[in-house]
């Protein structure tokens, strides 16, 4: 069918930058939005932004103006830059695409990344 493969991550000082990004493959015809979350351990998955294919685009107000999600709607992969991380920005991220049509299989279907753990730390 589908599958979202990230890749970027890794270990950063406090005040450093990452990118992540999370390419989606299979037999797409349509995606409407992707995304990224976030998880630390024992704690629910959070929201952090996303992006649809429209160019609509939202942010969780703790990584305003320090995370930027971009879309290559072509190659269907969204990144995700984060700039001036802080240890509080530490947890495995996970992408999202939601609302896939595929050929054959029709749809919709949602689909996640397999994860990728960012560290902040000095």
């Amino acid at each position: 069918q589908a599958q979202l493969v990230q890749s970027g991550g890794g270990l950063v000082q406090p005040g450093g930058s990452l990118r992540l990004s999370c390419a989606a493959s299979g037999k797409i015809i349509s995606i409407y939005n992707m995304a990224w979350h976030r998880q630390t351990p024992g704690k629910r998955r959070e929201f952090i932004a996303d992006i649809t294919y429209g160019g609509d685009i939202n942010y969780t107000d703790s990584v305003k103006g320090r995370f930027t999600i971009s879309l290559d709607k072509a190659k269907h992969t969204v990144y995700l830059q984060m700039n001036n991380l802080k240890p509080a920005d530490t947890a495995v991220y996970y992408c999202n695409a939601e609302n896939v049509y595929l050929d054959d299989y029709g749809g919709p279907y949602n689909y996640w990344g397999q994860g990728t753990q960012v560290t902040v730390s000095s």
